[in-house]
């Protein structure tokens, strides 16, 4: 049975949706989403939360660079 996330972590793991964005940047996205998960269900602590802050933030780096190249052409 999967043991019940803090709320903290469940905020921060709906940070990490991904399927409104273009195809392109969902497949940059995605990864940072699994992983999300994954730590999510297997770290514990405030240490759990800020770990995902971090993931979050360079998620967001990943797909604002990828955006940029994708509108390179534009």
């Amino acid at each position: 049975m999967a043991r019940e996330l803090h709320p903290a972590v469940v905020q921060m793991l709906g940070n990490f949706r991904y399927h409104h964005l273009p195809a392109a940047l969902q497949e940059v996205s995605r990864p940072f989403h699994d992983l999300a998960h994954r730590l999510a269900e297997t770290v514990t602590g405030p240490e759990a939360t800020k770990a995902l802050d971090d993931l979050w933030k360079s998620k967001n780096w990943a797909v604002v660079a990828a955006s940029n190249r994708t509108g390179e052409g534009s």
